[in-house]
């Protein structure tokens, strides 16, 4: 069986990581392995933001990069359209393997469907209900021209239910808590970044901002940059690591804009740094899907810079508030948070019965071999077995 992964951007590095390994691990048992390619389509293409997770992760190298690098989403999508279509041709895959909801995700799910590829989608399901997000257009596209929607959650399920996409969907658990779970004692070992910062642990709070629809909308940008200089100042000192895309924002639409003194912008960090950030901060502020999930697995407690989450479990599960981008909205959510915290009520969170129970990958693994015909697959969790049906039809 040939599957091919194609990634571009660092969240979908993370849950490939945690899917290769579990394709290792099949064929170390397996009498029939399961080969693997990685194509890198290039959207995310610096040190900070692709090679460091490659190495932290022992990603095996990207068997093609396509380098179409950043742009309109338009141009970057079509680059990427046009550079898949006679890779996929060459090498021939019994099925397609794309994550998450970047542009490199819809790229890869048309390029397959288009030439009659199987397209498994890992992360199907998620939804904001916010058409604006040019994540959410990609996670719907992808998911109606996929053959195998692996869910990350029961409410994931659900979306694809009332979409009518039920019998192509399976509930595996979330691949990025496999991700947390296997990779956090590492996070603990080896990276040096409070150090780095000069920060101490539960001494400060975590900063990210990179969606589109709070950095490309100055009154939105403008309320985060007061947002989180007013909370460094009187509140609690923050670490921003900041994306290229809004460092480059920033410099060119708020060019007279200063951090203040306890604020401290440093460049993107790797994984493994980002969750030993995420583990000793008080608390954390982001417009990320991935990293609400990761406060929420570590017991973070979380602000989500946006008017809505497709993580609803994380509020759900009370690790985690949606403010939008006032200040005041902010502030008073960090303040709760701060208040919580001295009750000892302000880690909530943990994956529950919500995210799985970080085996995701290895039912993802399953669900590709039970699409094969003739082949029965199950995994077992001690008593309990579970049993994949065929979906669609295979070219294994």
């Amino acid at each position: 069986m040939k599957v091919v992964s194609i990634v571009g951007a660092r969240p979908q590095f993370v849950k490939m990581a945690v899917l290769a390994r579990a394709f290792e691990r099949h064929n170390r048992l397996a009498p029939e392995p399961i080969e693997s390619l990685i194509v890198h389509t290039g959207q995310h293409y610096d040190a900070d933001m692709s090679d460091v997770f490659f190495e932290e992760l022992n990603i095996p190298p990207a068997t093609l990069n396509l380098a179409v690098g950043s742009g309109p989403h338009g141009r970057q999508t079509g680059q990427m359209l046009e550079k898949l279509e006679p890779v996929l041709l060459d090498v021939g895959p019994d099925i397609v393997m794309v994550y998450g909801d970047t542009n490199s995700s819809v790229a890869g799910a048309l390029a397959a469907v288009k030439l009659h590829i199987p397209v498994g989608h890992v992360e199907a399901g998620v939804r904001s209900f916010n058409r604006r997000m040019p994540e959410e257009v990609n996670r719907v596209v992808t998911d109606h021209v996929a053959d195998l929607l692996l869910a990350p959650t029961p409410t994931a399920m659900g979306n694809l239910e009332r979409e009518g996409l039920s019998a192509r969907a399976i509930l595996t658990g979330d691949v990025m808590y496999d991700a947390v779970l296997s990779h956090g004692q590492a996070a603990e070992r080896t990276p040096r970044i409070l150090e780095t910062v000069g920060l101490a642990s539960g001494g400060y709070g975590l900063v990210t901002v990179h969606r589109a629809e709070n950095t490309d909308d100055g009154e939105r940008l403008d309320g985060l940059l007061a947002a989180v200089n007013d909370i460094a100042t009187t509140v609690m000192p923050l670490v921003f690591p900041m994306h290229p895309r809004t460092a480059g924002v920033v410099r060119s639409m708020r060019p007279r804009w200063a951090p203040a003194p306890r604020l401290h912008v440093i460049p993107p960090v790797g994984y493994l740094d980002m969750l030993r950030l995420v583990r000793h901060a008080r608390v954390t502020l982001t417009d990320s899907g991935g990293l609400q999930k990761e406060a929420f697995f570590l017991g973070c407690p979380c602000v989500t810079l946006r008017d809505e989450t497709e993580w609803i479990e994380t509020v759900q599960g009370m690790g985690n508030v949606v403010t939008g981008v006032s200040p005041e909205a902010v502030r008073a959510a960090v303040v709760t948070w701060e208040r919580r915290r001295s009750q000892g009520l302000a880690n909530a969170g943990g994956a529950g019965a919500s995210f799985g129970d970080g085996r995701a990958a290895d039912r993802i693994v399953a669900a590709l071999r039970a699409a094969c015909p003739g082949e029965v697959t199950a995994w077992s969790t001690g008593a309990e077995t579970t049993t994949l049906r065929v979906v669609g039809e295979s070219r294994c």
